[in-house]
């Protein structure tokens, strides 16, 4: 497993792509901070880059470096869940690093036209811990062309898919998988709640 998790990290460092397996489904992954990674997402999957994409966080630390306040609200509801939950923050901090040594900044085009970006603390231990070492968000997009329907396993992923990133990561390492998209919960600074999939 060290290997693999070697290898992911070595491509996602250098600007590439992966398709990797997450607590849900399976997902096309890049460094969040590279613009030019996350626009190779959205050509792999034929999507507009109007539309935002989830991010993988290590955990509320992470996010708190990539939004201007985490709401209250929202450490609440990390603490108690026990399913996979996208949360949408308010106030990303995207855009250009005011430096070269400055990188806490998402890349804009993983950002909401509003300004909000989804967020979620994986509960898969693999990828926990490739997030935790890159140090920084990945992308987590399902692995379809868009509009087509979301592989639940990697058998299902098109060839296409497979054929277009830098890295695929063995099936072997999907221990825990559940086949299923998570939930996601906007939230506002006031603790306001809306559940945009339940």
């Amino acid at each position: 497993m060290r290997d693999i998790l070697s290898e992911a990290l070595e491509v996602l460092r250098s600007g590439g792509t992966i398709l990797y397996p997450t607590d849900t489904v399976w997902g096309l992954g890049c460094d969040a901070t590279n613009p030019a990674a996350v626009a190779r997402i959205y050509e792999i999957k034929q999507r507009s880059d109007s539309k935002s994409l989830v991010l993988l966080a290590s955990d509320l630390d992470m996010v708190a470096k990539y939004v201007k306040e985490v709401p209250s609200i929202a450490v609440d509801l990390v603490e108690v869940n026990d399913a996979p939950m996208t949360i949408i923050y308010p106030g990303a901090i995207a855009g250009e690093p005011e430096s070269a040594g400055d990188r806490w900044h998402l890349a804009h085009n993983t950002v909401a036209e509003d300004g909000s970006v989804g967020m979620r603390i994986p509960m898969m231990q693999w990828c926990k811990d490739l997030v935790f070492k890159l140090g920084r968000p990945i992308v987590s997009t399902s692995a379809n062309i868009s509009g087509e329907p979301t592989p639940k396993r990697f058998s299902e992923i098109p060839q296409a898919i497979k054929d277009a990133v830098d890295f695929v990561v063995p099936p072997s390492v999907d221990k825990d998988s559940t086949g299923k998209a998570s939930q996601i919960l906007k939230v506002g600074l006031r603790g306001e709640i809306e559940i945009i999939r339940k």
